[in-house]
């Protein structure tokens, strides 16, 4: 009896949360963001410990380059579920962008937090691929007297070779392209193509030959073989 009154009672109640976050998520895909963030922030006022709302709430915030309020609500996330590697690599991706945008001397107190943070995610799960991206562009933007560094930026592109050898390819060719070794880019995206045919090596490759080597039949004669072999189904 007293399991019937619960349902009767509290069933409908649950039903409409779930219905609500359904609804939420769904204008998030859409990128109705508006929209959806007005849905979570009514499901995170009953429920302010909910992790999925929280991080949805996040992840708009940093649509809108909100980056303050973005890292109220990855900070959150790391409070209630310290062991979770994405949320540290989220709020280390907020702080980042955040100093981006700061005056010089602000971003450099925040620097280090931003690289604990992404060094956080790594050493909660060893194998987080867009930690070390994030990683490999705060080494090669920073400037030298602040701790940037071509060196740190190769470790963590080995890294990525040994957990996915496409990422390795690609971040080492970013590095190369930065740094203007275009012709030794080159060799690095073209492995990546080769390696799997992906849009985003072919892209890279194209993008390379267009802006870098100053080549845009090459770049369009690279897109043009990802379509051939897109239309033919010989891409994944």
């Amino acid at each position: 009896m007293k399991h019937s009154i619960f349902l009767i009672v509290f069933l409908p109640i649950i039903m409409g949360a779930q219905s609500n976050f359904e609804k939420a998520e769904d204008l998030f895909q859409e990128e109705k963001y508006e929209q959806a963030q007005t849905l979570f922030e009514s499901l995170y006022s009953s429920n302010p410990s909910n992790l999925k709302t929280i991080e949805y709430l996040g992840d708009i915030a940093g649509q809108s380059k909100n980056w303050d309020k973005a890292i109220v609500y990855y900070k959150k996330l790391k409070e209630l579920k310290p062991a979770e590697a994405d949320y540290h690599y989220k709020y280390g991706g907020a702080m980042g962008m955040k100093a981006k945008e700061s005056n010089k001397f602000k971003a450099l107190g925040m620097i280090d937090a931003v690289k604990a943070s992404f060094e956080k995610a790594i050493s909660l799960n060893p194998k987080h691929i867009d930690a070390r991206w994030a990683l490999i562009e705060l080494y090669i933007q920073l400037p030298g007297f602040v701790g940037g560094s071509e060196s740190k930026a190769i470790k963590y592109s080995n890294e990525l070779l040994q957990i996915s050898t496409v990422d390795g390819y690609l971040s080492r060719g970013h590095i190369d392209e930065y740094f203007k070794r275009y012709e030794a880019a080159e060799k690095q995206y073209k492995k990546a193509v080769a390696l799997t045919g992906s849009k985003t090596s072919y892209y890279k490759l194209a993008s390379l030959y267009k802006n870098k080597m100053r080549d845009p039949e090459k770049a369009k004669s690279i897109l043009e073989s990802y379509n051939d072999k897109k239309n033919q189904g010989r891409l994944n």
